[in-house]
């Protein structure tokens, strides 16, 4: 076989140093331009120094480059395969009767291989640096009380007295409450049953602990509070996880992040699409390198050849693009998580498999 031949070993390390390359570049052009911005930041923030700064930059960084992953994929193969092409190897190995197919197997075999690396060791360290990278920017840039987002959290709970809808505008500090909290309760039958508006509300074991309550419902006179308990089943790592990012949870933490949300009767819609996104993107690097090799088999003397490089990188961004907006879709519960994040990865190998097909075979 090809990939255990010598030749198939050294076309294996050109893919690998080619993809990690790229990634490797724009990692660094990610890091670099990511800390020119916080220093920009840094001078609405008195306690914000250049140390900070650049511990925030290196935490915040390899969560942004992930998102690289299929454009290192596509361009090294370009880069690699082009590479080859000029320096007639890929005539030498044509004319001993080595196909297109055969000397691909490596380029296949490196993108399986760095996808699971991507989401099996990768992505749980640079899920755990966001979460870092969350807790250090809050303390340096954001308000006391508000969300980065400035948007109001929305939380449904359960519980042995029926279900309530919780509108918040931001999360306390620590992470175990919320601010201006209004809450809706509704019985097991869902008919309402009271409004409470509170100061603050801090999350324990089997209660909520709300601060200067007022309870309003359609059966009594308006009640003020200074401390007023309500049931929940909701945990405090629960609530933590509910203002987590789908990007800031690792691979390995996901299922039981799903599985928790969902006995919390949170949506976890997101966290799904998220979990089927990374199990899928060894076949979405596979079907970059089949787009790339689609374009940069072409021989140069043939000419044309930068005419099909425009193409190929063209062709990369639209998978990239539809797979962004099938993702989109998927978040929103338009489509299943499983089609939108398994979907794009397959048509485009499929896809890409095709135009070689027409290209080598006729």
């Amino acid at each position: 076989m090809l990939l255990i031949s010598t030749f198939g070993r050294y076309l294996t390390k050109r893919f690998a140093r080619a993809i990690l390359g790229v990634f490797s570049t724009f990692f660094f052009l990610i890091g670099t331009l990511d800390f020119v911005e916080l220093m920009r930041r840094a001078g609405d923030s008195p306690i914000a120094t250049t140390p900070l700064i650049i511990q925030l930059a290196l935490y915040r960084a390899p969560a942004v480059a992930e998102q690289i992953f299929p454009f290192a994929a596509l361009f090294g193969g370009m880069f690699a395969l082009l590479t080859l092409s000029r320096k007639l190897e890929l005539v030498v190995a044509r004319s001993v009767g080595v196909s297109a197919w055969q000397f691909l197997q490596p380029a296949a075999l490196v993108a399986v291989v760095i996808g699971l690396v991507s989401i099996l060791i990768y992505n749980p360290v640079a899920a755990e640096l966001k979460r870092k990278a969350t807790t250090l920017e809050l303390r340096l840039f954001a308000r006391t009380g508000q969300t980065a987002s400035g948007q109001d959290i929305w939380m449904r709970q359960r519980s042995v007295d029926g279900q309530a809808i919780i509108r918040a505008a931001g999360a306390l500090p620590d992470g175990d409450g919320l601010s201006d909290v209004a809450i809706f309760n509704f019985d097991a039958n869902g008919g309402f049953v009271e409004r409470i508006d509170a100061k603050r509300a801090v999350l324990y074991r089997g209660h909520w602990e709300l601060t200067e309550a007022r309870v309003i419902s359609a059966m009594e006179e308006p009640q003020n509070y200074k401390t007023y308990l309500l049931a929940t089943t909701l945990e405090p790592d629960q609530m933590r996880q509910s203002f987590t990012p789908p990007d800031a949870v690792g691979f390995w933490a996901m299922p039981t992040v799903i599985e928790r949300t969902q006995r919390a009767g949170l949506d976890t819609t997101r966290y799904e699409l998220r979990y089927q996104s990374l199990k899928a993107r060894p076949l979405l690097l596979v079907a970059m390198v089949l787009v790339a090799a689609s374009v940069s088999l072409r021989f140069f003397r043939f000419g044309g050849v930068t005419r099909l490089v425009i193409g190929g990188v063209a062709a990369g961004f639209v998978l990239y693009v539809a797979t962004q907006l099938s993702e989109e879709l998927g978040s929103s519960g338009i489509v299943n998580p499983i089609v939108a994040a398994w979907l794009p990865a397959a048509v485009g190998t499929m896809l890409g498999a095709l135009a070689l097909l027409h290209q080598e075979d006729g």
